[in-house]
């Protein structure tokens, strides 16, 4: 939802956006709160799969860009990391 207001903010204005999604079914975002979500600090979850995207990455690249998630699981845990398979697999689709 933030996302969209920020790609369409200057089109349109955040409290026009926001009116307009309240009317909808999943209009729950409010112009304050759309405010109050862009100056919250990250999330210590969203902070941790930076790292890890920038980590699987680098892993991919060094087994020649084949590994899938079972593979690339394992060797983000022979590398150290504690991670679960189905996490591999959320940072693998978001990367």
């Amino acid at each position: 939802m933030i996302a969209f207001i920020d790609e369409h903010r200057d089109q349109f204005g955040v409290e026009a956006i926001c009116r307009t999604l309240r009317a909808t079914e999943c209009g729950f975002i409010t112009s304050r709160g759309y405010r109050a979500a862009k100056t919250r600090p990250r999330s210590s979850r969203t902070l941790r799969d930076g790292i890890l995207v920038e980590e699987l990455r680098r892993i991919h690249a060094e087994n020649y860009g084949v590994y899938g998630v079972r593979k690339m699981h394992h060797a983000m845990r022979r590398a150290g990391w504690q991670i679960g398979r189905d996490q591999v697999a959320r940072l693998m689709r978001a990367a």
